[in-house]
Formats: C-alpha cells, structure tokens, sequence
C-alpha cells in the first residue's frame, strides 16, 4: 500500500469556506486504488505553507503529493501543468503581499508536475465532469505549495510524484459570492477520486 499525501487550504479572504479544506478531511484515511490518503489543511501565508508542505511530506513519507486549491472563476477541474519560481499577488490571510520574490534561491525557474495530469484530465471526462490541462498555477499559495514540493522531489526525493489541481468553486461560495461557476460538493470531491484513481491506474 502506498500513501498519498493530500493537501487543500484553509478559508482565505472573502472565501469564508473552501471546499478543498472540505474534500481533505472527508477523504484522509481513505483507501483509493492503491494509496492510502493523509490529509493536511495548509495555512494561506506564503511565509509558513511552504514550511507546512515539507514538514509534511517529511513526516508522511508519501509516495506521492497532491495538493488542491480553490480557483474561484474557474468552471473546469485543471491539473496544473507547472509551478514558476515566483511568489506574486495578492495579500495572503496576514496581509502579506509579496512582489516578484523567489520560493527558492537555488530552484529552477519552473517544474513541471510529476502526475498524470493528462489522464487525470481524460478520467475527469469520462466521469462526465469538466476538465482542462492548466499551464498557469498563478503566482499565488498554490503555485507556492506545488513549487515547493516539486522542488523537494526533484533535489532530494526524485521517486516522489507530485502535482497540483485546482477546483472550481462549491455551490456554497457561489452563493455567497454571485456570478462565479460552482460545482456541487459531491461532483468536487468525485473529481478529486478521480484523479486519484487515474494515478493509481497510470502506475499499475
């Protein structure tokens, strides 16, 4: 059995709930294919998650990581394709709003996920949940996350597969918030087994 370590985010601005924090504490412990799943909720601060991630990871031992955020606006599940050496954007929950900083001095300027990101795409599909290749994670906490764990895999554990998915929003925050797509719950957390199912099946 191996083990996947599953991460999403806690609320963050004027997302009073975020369906990633959700899918993560409902799935940890849970068996899918042939990983089971350790779940994690990460602070939204750019000084501390990527400090979280690792300490996780290093904990955990995973045989692989995926991380989940919240892409309110967007109205299809996307695996990330790559995370960028740059932390950009807007303020983090403590207020801080970083400009045109490194993750990591001597990182590559970008990593390319290390998941099936394209049959994770195709099962999606074939689950009839909409899907997309992303080739933008942003510059914000999720690119951070993505970038620091795929950076620890490439410098210390190259065996370790890592990636990123973003989710649209829940019915929930649609509400809340107005004209933005939104999925319901269940259809969220069905696409998040999904991928998880098109990584087991892609190394059987």
């Amino acid at each position: 059995m191996k083990t996947l370590l599953l991460t999403g985010f806690e609320p963050f601005l004027s997302y009073t709930v975020n369906p990633t924090m959700k899918i993560v504490e409902e799935l940890h412990g849970m068996v899918i294919g042939n990983y089971k799943i350790h779940s994690e909720v990460l602070t939204v601060d750019f000084q501390s998650s990527g400090e979280q991630i690792l300490k996780s990871i290093a904990a955990v031992q995973p045989d692989a990581v995926l991380s989940l955020g919240l892409a309110g606006g967007r109205y299809k599940m996307t695996p990330e394709r790559i995370a960028i050496n740059v932390k950009d954007g807007g303020p983090d929950n403590n207020g801080y709003k970083p400009v045109d900083e490194v993750i990591q001095a001597e990182g590559q300027a970008g990593y390319m996920a290390t998941l099936p990101v394209r049959a994770m795409v195709n099962g999606l599909v074939e689950a009839g949940l909409p899907a997309e290749v992303s080739d933008t994670a942003g510059t914000y906490l999720c690119n951070n996350v993505m970038y620091e764990a795929l950076h620890y895999a490439a410098t210390q554990r190259p065996t370790m597969k890592s990636g990123f998915l973003h989710i649209p929003a829940s019915h929930e925050l649609a509400i809340q918030h107005g004209k933005i797509p939104s999925w319901s719950h269940e259809d969220l957390k069905k696409g998040v087994v999904v991928c998880i199912e098109a990584l087991a099946a892609d190394e059987a």
